[in-house]
């Protein structure tokens, strides 16, 4: 059997900000994924885990503290040639968390979707140019007279739309959706997960979705990474992430969840994990392998101690 490439390795990851001459923010601290071509890679975690500045760093917003990033075969981690760098704002797209902060009011749609295309002169003439914004709106579920409107005339799914097919234009190998549905209904947000399922099985590309809705990520998500204060403690499919959870952090993110049954959700327990009471130190563990691609950082003994109690979980 083939074994597969990854089209994103990300190694020993660290982004720290120095906020003064004593006081340094460890934002991600020595973390490693990869997301394979076509799949959806969940990052989940609490606010102020570190997710969104993964998420910046893999698309070079910030430049890494330390660590190595791969993107389809080539090393973008320090300075880049031109070649490489196109090829990054290319081939790799972010669609951020607030679609309105994110689109130029000033702008027309048809200028914001085209900013790509003109910067990478991707287009023969206008009638070119016009032709692929008709198509990439329609791919998402907008008319293509939408292109000459300004963002403040649509709702915020629509919005979100447009943020989609912004970087859908570009034909991207792999697409950073930040926390992408957070801001949007209940209703709202399922039509657009939807709208990227649909669209991922269209046109093959991977996706690293960033979320704090579990439920969500469970339900896109072909593998998960579980982040806490920087570190990534625990990995692995979706199946296993639900049916074993053994990091204590994991299995209370997914206790917390709602149940849609009210007899169920009446006797759902929610349990409580504090770090700094927790006498865990993510520092002195490790990943460890657990079975198959699921992982957890853990000292040997409390690795020991997880498995035992996880037999007891449910």
């Amino acid at each position: 059997m083939e074994e597969r490439v990854p089209l994103l390795k990300v190694e020993n990851l660290k982004q720290y900000f120095p906020i003064s001459k004593k006081f340094t923010v460890k934002a991600v601290d020595d973390v490693s994924f990869e997301i394979y071509p076509g799949e959806t890679y969940g990052l989940v975690g609490e606010s102020g885990s570190g997710k969104t500045t993964i998420g910046r760093s893999v698309i070079r917003l910030y430049d890494p503290t330390a660590g190595k990033i791969t993107f389809d075969g080539v090393d973008i981690t320090g300075k880049m040639s031109a070649a490489d760098e196109k090829k990054l704002r290319t081939e790799m797209q972010m669609i951020f968390q607030d679609p309105m902060a994110c689109l130029n009011p000033r702008q027309k749609v048809a200028d914001i979707i085209g900013q790509g295309l003109d910067i990478h002169h991707l287009y023969t003439d206008k009638a070119d140019r016009d032709a692929k914004i008709a198509r990439i709106l329609e791919k998402v579920g907008l008319a293509p007279e939408h292109a000459e409107r300004y963002p403040h005339q649509f709702s915020g799914g629509q919005r979100q739309r447009v943020g989609i097919a912004r970087a859908l234009i570009m034909n991207p190998k792999l697409i950073i959706a930040d926390e992408c549905i957070s801001a949007l209904d209940v209703s709202i947000q399922a039509q657009v997960v939807n709208l990227m399922r649909d669209i991922q099985q269209e046109t093959g590309a991977a996706y690293l979705f960033i979320a704090h809705d579990l439920s969500m990520v469970k339900y896109i998500s072909d593998r998960i990474g579980v982040l806490h204060l920087g570190h990534l403690v625990e990995t692995g499919t979706t199946e296993e992430i639900f049916a074993n959870p053994v990091h204590p952090y994991t299995r209370s993110l997914i206790s917390a969840i709602p149940h849609p049954n009210p007899a169920v959700e009446r006797t759902r327990t929610s349990m409580h994990y504090d770090y700094f009471t927790s006498g865990i130190d993510y520092l002195a563990g490790e990943l460890r392998t657990i079975e198959g691609t699921h992982k957890v950082l853990a000292t040997e003994e409390e690795f020991e101690k997880w498995t035992k109690a996880e037999k007891n979980y449910r």
